[in-house]
């Protein structure tokens, strides 16, 4: 799974990945600093199980700190886009390629205003147009895929008997669409079976829905804390009207903070609402995080950052973590580790799902789980929840 951030050139889109992930990056004040994506690592943070549970994790595929389990997610820091990217303007056919296994999309938006559609600096520019325009790029790039060849492929599903959701996933593997992802498009808008029925604007229609489900979106409100409580109000109240998560952000502080505590002169846990001193710095230095705790922490209650990757994580993807252990007892593996792997599986995984992601004899030979919490036996059927702690029993091959 990968997050990709997105959004036009100069509105922090580089700062965020950079904050996010502490990968140095170029950041510059002018379009399309980044050219080639830059891949990195960011956590999805949670509380951890050992909080509640008064235990000592020997985390062995994520970090612990404080109570909190940060759980690694790949993040690509896409090229930047302008209005046409679809049809190859700017660095349009880049942007899109990259964002192709995307499983969804942080949009860096720049919520004062202060960067137009091609990103240059301006007075004013809507950040609402933003949001439609990369909804409208991301649409136009898929219906190119498919309206390409669409009347032979809808004759040859309707002909070879076909199963539409299928034939339509195996046409856009390549983006990463599967066939629940196809159906529940489909489905939603009660399309015919038959594509040869379809219009043009169905076909549309179907493409904007799919990118909704394929790769949700979710909108950091950047640079909130230049901006004033009616601009980010406007964008929060026009970015839910379209469905989305809009979080007032600002990539600058965070990036800031995490620097301040790698260099060990704060404890700072991401998404916090404060940071404390540990060490002497300088004048400025000290300055520059006091400002970051007035105008920031203490107007938003975090720089945002944080939230918008676990928002990301646990309710657009809806993905929750389980814990697999041996010894539900003692909640440790084979070798004595107290809860060292966690997985993020979708709602609605079974443990016989979690058996799979384990490995792949474990789900074929699968017979039962317990929940360790309960200390009950549980079958292929039960629904795992967030922090669930579970033993896997399966037959010896």
């Amino acid at each position: 799974m990968e997050i990709g951030v997105v959004g036009k050139p100069n509105v922090g889109k580089s700062t965020f990945f950079s904050a996010a992930t502490l990968v140095d990056v170029q950041i510059a004040n002018y379009p399309f600093t980044t050219i080639d994506a830059n891949v990195g690592v960011t956590y999805a943070v949670a509380e951890h199980p050992c909080k509640e549970l008064g235990c000592k994790p020997n985390p062995q595929n994520y970090e612990y700190k404080d109570g909190l389990a940060l759980i690694p997610i790949k993040m690509i820091d896409v090229a930047g886009l302008v209005p046409g990217a679809h049809e190859g303007r700017g660095l349009g056919n880049k942007f899109l390629d990259d964002l192709r296994m995307a499983s969804a999309l942080i949009h860096v938006v720049d919520v004062t205003g202060k960067t137009d559609a091609e990103g240059q600096p301006t007075d004013y520019h809507d950040p609402v147009e933003d949001i439609e325009f990369l909804e409208k790029e991301i649409d136009y790039w898929i219906y190119g895929i498919l309206r390409k060849n669409w009347e032979k492929f809808a004759k040859r599903i309707k002909l070879q008997h076909l199963k539409l959701a299928q034939a339509i996933a195996d046409q856009l593997t390549g983006i990463g669409v599967s066939e629940e992802d196809a159906f529940e498009a489909i489905h939603r808008l009660g399309l015919d079976n038959d594509p040869t029925k379809w219009s043009d604007k169905d076909l549309l229609a179907f493409v904007r829905e799919l990118r909704k489900v394929n790769k949700p979106i979710i909108i950091a409100a950047n640079k909130a804390d230049a901006a004033s409580d009616e601009q980010i109000e406007k964008l929060k109240k026009e970015g839910e009207k379209r469905g989305y998560i809009v979080v007032p952000t600002s990539a600058a502080a965070e990036l800031t903070l995490r620097k301040a505590a790698k260099a060990g002169f704060i404890d700072y846990v991401p998404g916090s609402s404060d940071f404390k001193i540990l060490k002497p710095m300088s004048a400025k230095q000290e300055k520059a995080l006091q400002l970051i705790k007035e105008k920031v922490l203490d107007r938003f209650g975090s720089t945002g950052v944080q939230e918008v990757i676990n928002r990301a994580v646990f309710e657009l993807l809806q993905l929750v973590p389980v814990y697999p252990v041996e010894d539900e007892h003692k909640l440790t593996d084979q070798f004595g580790n107290v809860l060292p792997h966690v997985h993020l599986l979708p709602k609605g995984s079974t443990p016989r799902d979690l058996a799979y992601k384990v490995h792949t004899d474990l789900g074929k030979t699968f017979l039962y789980a317990v929940n360790a919490r309960t200390h009950r036996r549980v079958g292929e059927d039960y629904e795992l929840g967030f922090n669930d702690i579970i033993k896997i029993v399966a037959t010896a091959r």
